[in-house]
């Protein structure tokens, strides 16, 4: 196996090992990030009824034009920010914090971090 399908595999294993004990409800909804090399994106789930209650990425429309001509970590900042207005106003305030399998530093940190500054609490 070369060294990126092994890689893979290793978050695979890690999301599945996460996702047995972080389950999303009505009254605490998941907030699931993902990252990829150049963007991040979050969103809000009610995995009971499996639906998208809030989304936002660095690629949304209200969001891709403040995000243009900055740093990975300041757009993530953005993104979290952006995130938790949207679902405050959605009636959304306590979540569970899904990483996806990634470490939580960096980006990841920093959207939540943001998050939590705009009023969601987890």
């Amino acid at each position: 196996m070369d060294k990126n399908k092994a890689k893979w595999s290793a978050l695979s294993t890690k999301k599945e090992r996460i996702r047995k004990n972080v389950e999303g409800t009505a009254q605490r909804p998941r907030l699931s990030v993902y990252r990829s090399e150049q963007h991040i994106y979050g969103q809000i789930i009610d995995d009971i009824k499996g639906h998208t209650l809030v989304a936002v990425s660095t690629i949304s429309a209200d969001v891709r034009a403040l995000v243009k001509d900055l740093k990975p970590i300041e757009a993530a900042k953005v993104v979290g920010e952006a995130l938790a207005v949207k679902a405050v106003a959605a009636g959304v305030t306590k979540v569970v914090f899904d990483r996806n399998g990634r470490q939580y530093g960096g980006r990841l940190q920093a959207l939540a971090d943001a998050a939590r500054a705009k009023g969601l609490q987890f």
